[in-house]
């Protein structure tokens, strides 16, 4: 490994530990990308135009890090057990987005430091309230750094589960590209023997064939106002997620 990815990867474990006050987090997995990767055109092919490509975000990009932080395994059983959804899930969402953001910004100014250039994308930012997509897929760049494989559930799963959120950065600095992950991970795609997130769905938002985002997101919403300590947070969910037996992987 080279001592800058090294240097990064070390980095952002030790700022997410740092970010990490209430436990609910597990140690990140971080992966490379090149945005030369002819995948990000890919995405804009299939997303759509509005999709932004690194160079969009950073034209110095030489590397995109992208990196996951799993929920341990506590977090994702509450979930599981717990309707419409699980206090300690809205507590992980929290501290996960809480986390990236700190290690995005400190990871930037770390960049800097070293005489190279570095931006980052939000954990969280606005999305187009008609169509429901935004700018930048984080798990998107985490399945070109090598993280996972997307799954049933449009999430994607991984070496460490699919419980958790990811970061994405992009840096001046150029370091090798992590290997793509080959191996479906969702037993739906790998053996067709499963379909728990699909059935897990309590508004019938998930299908085989996709997902209706209007149904998802008013399902947040109503779970938002269910944890109403959480006002203004829209995104907690999790039952396609946790649901999948492939959630979390130790």
């Amino acid at each position: 490994m080279s001592d800058l990815r090294q240097k990064i990867t070390s980095f952002i474990a030790q700022e997410v530990a740092k970010a990490n006050v209430g436990g609910l987090l597990r140690p990140p997995r971080v992966g490379f990308a090149s945005p030369e990767d002819p995948l990000f055109h890919e995405i804009i092919r299939q997303v759509g135009p509005h999709h932004l490509h690194p160079f969009d975000i950073l034209p110095e990009t030489k590397t995109v890090v992208s990196f996951f932080v799993p929920f341990p395994k506590f977090v994702v059983e509450a979930n599981r057990r717990e309707k419409p959804v699980a206090r300690l899930w809205g507590l992980a969402y929290l501290a996960a987005n809480a986390a990236i953001n700190h290690t995005s910004e400190s990871l930037v100014t770390m960049v800097k430091d070293l005489g190279g250039q570095a931006a980052l994308m939000p954990a969280t930012y606005g999305f187009d309230p008609n169509t429901f997509k935004t700018v930048w897929s984080h798990r998107s760049a985490a399945l070109i750094a090598g993280h996972g494989r997307f799954g049933l559930n449009r999430m994607l799963i991984g070496p460490l589960g699919g419980a958790g959120r990811y970061g994405t950065i992009f840096i001046s600095k150029p370091i090798a590209p992590s290997p793509k992950q080959r191996e479906d991970y969702c037993l739906n795609l790998k053996k067709g023997s499963c379909r728990s997130c699909v059935k897990a769905c309590p508004v019938g938002a998930l299908t085989d064939g996709g997902i209706d985002r209007h149904k998802c997101h008013g399902q947040c919403l109503s779970n938002s106002d269910f944890l109403n300590f959480y006002s203004g947070l829209g995104e907690v969910c999790g039952r396609c997620v946790t649901a999948c037996p492939r959630a979390f992987i130790a």
